[in-house]
């Protein structure tokens, strides 16, 4: 706000969707019944799901709502994620399969001993690197187990995330906002927005249909791609990150889950010829999907690629192309207007970050908030300073896969590895773990604007086999107590997931009877 806000200020979110919602339900549920809530959305405009997976950091957005798994996960047809998996990116042997885990504290003694390894394995040694053997995740998701303890209370805790179908989301959340949280909503379409003439603050929105001001004193934009009030009306500019991302396409199409074979409890992200294919197991089907650039295939060629490496189960299912603006604005938080989802910025899905991004932004403008005691234009500064920061650190982890990949079959891939890195700490970091200097050095010089952590940087470089490129038999071999410890390690993972986790489809069976 450019002047200090009122002390029962009235918050208008335009556009539903899962940011709309998620928004909504933070601010209610936090900022409390001093505060009013109403949400805008219009029947005539179709909302684009942010996607279909999540990081482990949904799990305290329903912590904060007072949500118990068994409240939401059966109504959205919800399924856990270990992690993620990328099958084709490398084509290095013993690394054509890459698996980002999500990190438990029961993996403290392997994953020290798989990054002492890769280390090694930078400086020449001929010793395994592959995260997939030193995580319990990769171990789940490999055997297609829920990351939930049988008996939670005599082990560590798990971290893992989520996948739902991002539409029964949606509905759900608007239902809790009505129901539990008092939240106003109206469905109409926006015709006008008013600005105050001397601050620029916007002061109230013209619906259409009926014809009614409604006056706030805080907007939240969620209007999507088209930014209407943080772009339309407040001008602020958008910076495209085409030379850091070529992506731009999606297509997706949804098909059958086998009733009779357990699920997965990862995300399959394959490469093909010009991106990569999603592949999200729901309790009631596979969500699918392409994710892709313009410059090098058509749309056309790109859902005939897609329904060729779907195969059959993909006949007569309708497809859905998705256009992506793969950037963010300058600024999230300009005059009394905050943009929060796609109107802010979208980082294509590769590492399912859209809702993390959106839970970010809504806690840290509640915090700005309830703080206080700065100046509104301090309160702006800072905000948009570190939401800067959290979108530019992704944008680094996700370019990083594409800048790694081996692959030789399309123009799309070398292009890829050719594209320069989008910041100067992202080429410093890949310097230093090719030059095999101190790369747990390089990554505390960058911690402060990084938003992964160290056994994330390690599981994605090691794990697209980025190493030297001298013949094994120049390498030192390692020594026979490693090589033992290594075969226990992945045996003692193999007992773990099997003793103390449940199946995937059994652990969600349990969740719905719970209900």
């Amino acid at each position: 706000m450019t002047s200090a806000p009122p002390a029962s200020p009235h918050f208008i979110i335009v556009g539903g969707g899962t940011a709309g919602w998620m928004s909504a339900c933070l601010l209610a549920r936090q900022l409390g019944p001093a505060c009013r809530y109403t949400l805008v959305e219009s029947s005539d405009i179709g909302i684009i799901g942010v996607g279909e997976g999540s990081t482990p950091y949904l799990r305290d957005f329903f912590r904060q709502l007072g949500l118990e798994e068994r409240d939401w996960m059966p109504a959205c047809h919800a399924t856990y994620k270990a992690g993620i998996r990328f099958p084709g990116w490398s084509t290095h042997p013993g690394y054509e399969s890459y698996v980002h885990p999500f990190f438990n504290e029961a993996d403290r003694p392997l994953g020290q001993a798989f990054i002492q390894q890769a280390n090694q394995r930078r400086r020449g040694e001929d010793v395994d690197a592959n995260p997939a053997d030193f995580f319990l995740a990769a171990e789940l998701a490999r055997q297609r187990r829920a990351p939930h303890y049988i008996h939670p209370a005599q082990h560590p805790a798990t971290d893992y995330a989520y996948h739902f179908d991002s539409g029964l989301l949606g509905t759900f959340l608007k239902r809790h906002a009505q129901e539990r949280l008092g939240l106003q909503h109206c469905v109409d379409t926006v015709a006008a927005v008013e600005r105050h003439a001397e601050s620029g603050d916007i002061t109230a929105l013209r619906l259409q249909s009926s014809g009614q001001r409604l006056e706030g004193d805080f907007f939240i934009d969620c209007s999507g791609f088209r930014g209407l009030l943080i772009n339309e009306t407040l001008g602020e500019p958008f910076i495209p990150w085409g030379d850091r991302l070529f992506n731009d396409r999606a297509i997706a199409i949804p098909t059958p889950l086998d009733p009779d074979q357990d699920m997965a409890s990862e995300t399959t992200s394959t490469a093909l010829g010009h991106g990569w294919a999603w592949q999200i197991p729901l309790t009631h089907r596979h969500g699918n999907g392409y994710v892709y650039s313009s410059q090098f295939i058509s749309d056309d060629a790109a859902e005939a690629a897609l329904r060729a490496h779907l195969g059959p189960a993909a006949e007569g299912a309708s497809a859905r192309r998705l256009k992506m603006r793969v950037g963010r604005v300058a600024r999230h938080w300009r005059h009394n207007c905050v943009a929060i989802g796609l109107s802010q910025g979208f980082i294509e899905p590769l590492e399912a970050t859209a809702l993390m991004l959106i839970q970010f932004s809504v806690q840290h403008l509640i915090e700005a908030l309830q703080t206080g005691g700065d100046d509104p234009a301090t309160l702006r500064e800072r905000y948009n300073a570190e939401i800067n920061r959290m979108f530019d650190g992704v944008c680094d982890y996700v370019q990083t896969h594409y800048l790694l990949n081996s692959r030789e079959d399309t123009e799309y891939w070398r292009a890829n590895r050719a594209m320069k890195p989008g910041s100067d700490r992202l080429a410093e970091l890949l310097a230093s773990w090719d030059a095999g200097a101190d790369f747990d050095a390089a990554l505390g010089r960058h911690e402060a604007a990084l938003m992964y952590q160290r056994p994330s940087w390690y599981c994605l470089l090691a794990g697209m086999g980025r190493f030297p490129t001298s013949a094994p038999g120049h390498r030192a071999a390692p020594s026979q107590a490693m090589a033992l410890s290594g075969l226990q390690a992945r045996a003692s993972l193999v007992d773990q997931a099997r003793k103390h986790f449940l199946p995937h489809r059994e652990a969600l069976r349990r969740l719905a009877t719970s209900a």
